[in-house]
């Protein structure tokens, strides 16, 4: 059975954790329904894992209009939500629905994703809602801004955790229906899971979250760098070297294909 959001919900008030990885194109995306994950995101750090891009920022909403829907046509069970990339929604109001509703008519996905929770984003995802297009929000380390914020760690000063509290707090009444908490202590990202009624997921954002999500990439090993808070499950970065070097030796010592 597919996943809903309002199964998200429920299953926060019923403490089931909720797993969430990323995708960037339709075989990763089958494999990870496959598995089981609960939700896919097709995050804007395709634009570095997919693209080869050194942040997120110049991926386009064509793009990731283009990635989400072979992502979608991979998927049977998991929930599916498409970042809003870096300039498709912070604009206006009109172009965040221009944006967001070509996501959802042009993929098939379920929902959309945005960076940020400052008063306009929270009324910009407010606005989404009442139409009707499911919003996931995301406070903490946002990676849109990194030529502000950089990747460290936030939320450690007492007036960074507020603001953040009070971010995560207006995403939530403005009608979002979950939201990624990114590299932030783990107490504070504790204080905000319990304060919220909508399911919190976590990215390096410690073990109280009612959700973990990783970008798949660091997942398998096949990132350059790893964030300090991802683990590496499999390492298909050498696997990968390595098969393509056996090939090699052999296609140059005569050996594939194999004489008949």
């Amino acid at each position: 059975m597919a996943v809903t959001i309002q199964q998200l919900i429920q299953w926060k008030q019923q403490g089931h954790s909720l797993v969430a990885l990323t995708a960037w194109d339709y075989g990763i995306a089958r494999w990870l329904d496959e598995a089981g994950v609960d939700v896919i995101l097709v995050g804007d750090s395709l634009a570095m894992v997919a693209l080869g891009h050194p942040t997120t920022l110049p991926v386009t909403l064509d793009e990731m209009i283009h990635h989400a829907a072979a992502v979608r046509r991979g998927v049977k069970r998991s929930l599916v939500v498409c970042d809003l990339p870096f300039l498709s929604y912070q604009e206006s109001i009109s172009q965040a629905i221009h944006s967001s509703g070509r996501i959802l008519k042009e993929t098939g996905v379920q929902a959309v994703k945005l960076e940020g929770g400052n008063p306009a984003i929270a009324e910009t995802v407010a606005k989404l809602t009442a139409i009707g297009i499911p919003v996931m929000g995301h406070v903490g380390l946002t990676p849109q801004s990194v030529h502000q914020l950089g990747y460290k760690q936030q939320g450690k000063t007492e007036g960074d955790a507020e603001r953040i509290l009070r971010e995560a707090i207006a995403l939530a009444e403005a009608g979002a229906f979950a939201i990624v908490l990114e590299h932030i202590p783990g107490d504070l990202a504790a204080q905000i899971t319990a304060k919220l009624p909508i399911p919190t997921i976590g990215i390096g954002a410690g073990p109280h979250c009612d959700g973990q999500v990783l970008v798949t990439a660091d997942l398998l090993g096949l990132s350059d760098r790893q964030p300090p808070f991802a683990k590496v499950y499999a390492n298909l970065r050498q696997v990968i070297i390595r098969a393509a070097q056996e090939f090699a030796q052999e296609v140059r010592e005569h050996r594939f294909p194999p004489s008949s």
